[in-house]
């Protein structure tokens, strides 16, 4: 196989009750497979706290991902693959894991850059044709991580679930290999209207410019470094979700942690830089499986009715269902309205209106 792996990685960070659940099941089952994270990152020699989960090689690079104790069924079982979105990581699916995998075998990845995934530095020239953070890369690494870790194959396909930027991820690992996946659900998926064919022209060269100066100059770094605190994070998830109490403690610290570490603020600067790659709406037709998407009503950053008016009538799509008082990750906000649906789309049923 072309993932190897040893013993457990260390790194910064805090463990959710439910995924240290999740880990102790494990150990007490059918154990861990480990894997020795490269010291890239460990300047320091103190030991660290322990990273949930175990990491998987790609490419050269460590991928950390979470897998549920499988259910029951075993191997029978279908696979369910959790992507997360822009900033996110494996913990914005703590409130779902457990349940998907009393009947699937389920699965987080941290996308290359993110979480506690390697972090390499992104080309010094914009834009290269060496460029990492892109939604081919993120594509290409979910469908290598399906079959290699997951077992995914025309025989046992996945399912994908995805919020935000890992939506685009999700949708490219479908197109590059429809024949391993059954069927992709995307929640509240990015519109990516910084996408140069969708700004209008007279706003390509300014938002280029602006691009530009917050990746070459200190002024990136700086608007970083003012996000990337506790009340900073906080800050900008109370703007995404729509009910203020969901954003605790525990998931700030789930969303800052593996911000901190090295590289993070790199890959932060190169993204908001990335202005091509596919849309959603161009992979959706492209698929060949069914699409089901859910959208918080009260998402800030994605409009509802934007989104609507974009995807409703794509071939392949199958759903477009609205979420009353819901914002932007209701995987997180809204798990008792979400884990029904996401058994609902991989066991089989319908609902939700177009």
């Amino acid at each position: 196989a072309r993932h190897g792996l040893a013993q457990r990685g260390r790194c910064m960070g805090s463990v959710a009750p439910r995924f240290r659940s999740i880990l102790r099941r494990q150990r007490e089952g059918a154990g861990l497979r480990h894997v020795a994270r490269e010291a890239s990152i460990a300047e320091e020699e103190e030991e660290k706290p322990e990273v949930p989960g175990d990491f998987w090689k790609w490419n050269g690079h460590n991928i950390r991902y979470v897998a549920a104790p499988p259910p029951a069924a075993g191997k029978d079982a279908p696979i369910v693959i959790l992507v997360h979105g822009f900033g996110g990581n494996c913990e914005h699916w703590r409130k779902n894991l457990p349940e998907v995998s009393e009947y699937a075998n389920a699965y987080a990845v941290d996308l290359l850059g993110y979480g506690y995934s390697d972090k390499p530095a992104p080309p010094a020239a914009y834009p290269s044709p060496d460029q990492l953070y892109t939604f081919e890369t993120w594509g290409a690494q979910l469908l290598d991580f399906a079959k290699d870790v997951a077992g995914a194959s025309p025989d046992r396909k996945v399912y994908w679930v995805c919020n935000s930027v890992g939506s685009v991820a999700g949708l490219q690992a479908a197109v590059l290999d429809p024949s391993i996946t059954d069927g992709v659900m995307l929640l509240d998926p990015s519109l990516r209207m910084l996408h140069w064919r969708k700004q209008f022209p007279l706003q390509r060269p300014l938002t280029s410019a602006l691009q530009t100066m917050l990746r070459e100059t200190q002024l990136g770094r700086w608007f970083f470094s003012q996000v990337a605190t506790p009340k900073g994070v906080r800050s900008v998830l109370e703007q995404a979700y729509h009910n203020p109490k969901a954003v605790t403690d525990e998931l700030v610290s789930a969303i800052l942690s593996p911000g901190l570490l090295p590289g993070a603020v790199d890959v932060f600067l190169d993204f908001i830089s990335y202005s091509g790659g596919p849309l959603p709406e161009e992979l959706i037709p492209k698929v060949s499986c069914p699409v089901r998407i859910l959208w918080g009503e009260e998402d800030p950053w994605e409009p509802l009715e934007l989104g609507r008016k974009t995807f409703v009538g794509l071939p392949n799509l199958e759903t477009f269902e609205p979420l009353p008082g819901v914002g932007h990750c209701p995987m997180d906000e809204a798990p008792h309205i979400i884990n029904p649906k996401i058994k609902d789309f991989v066991l089989g049923g319908g609902g939700g209106d177009q």
